[in-house]
């Protein structure tokens, strides 16, 4: 668990430090959606919502269709594990810098869930 969090805190250290808005979401307490990632963020005026995970954790049934609704409304929708933390922070530095690279980095973040 503290590992988990550790993580949580250098994807949030980095997207502070790059002037990202950002709102940890907790699901599943009362009152909440479940299925909802883990970070709704606004990049650059991109929205890009992140599913964090542990390196051998899973995502829910709920938890992929969520990703697939942003995705296909527009957004960015990311399922990250720490060994995509590095080509996590190249997409949102090319997404800051308008990039076209930007593209290219999260069709391959995508394809760990579609």
């Amino acid at each position: 668990m503290a590992a988990e969090k550790n993580f949580e805190n250098r994807v949030k250290k980095f997207l502070k430090e790059h002037g990202a808005w950002f709102i940890k979401y907790w699901g599943g307490a009362a009152f909440t959606k479940a299925g909802v990632p883990d970070l709704l963020c606004c990049v650059n005026g991109r929205f890009i919502a992140v599913e964090l995970k542990a390196p051998t954790g899973k995502a829910t049934e709920l938890q992929l269709h969520t990703l697939k609704e942003i995705d296909s409304s527009g957004g960015y929708a990311v399922l990250l594990y720490p060994n995509d933390f590095e080509l996590f922070k190249n997409f949102i530095l090319c997404v800051i810098a308008d990039d076209e690279n930007a593209k290219h980095n999260y069709r391959m973040l995508k394809g760990r869930w579609c």
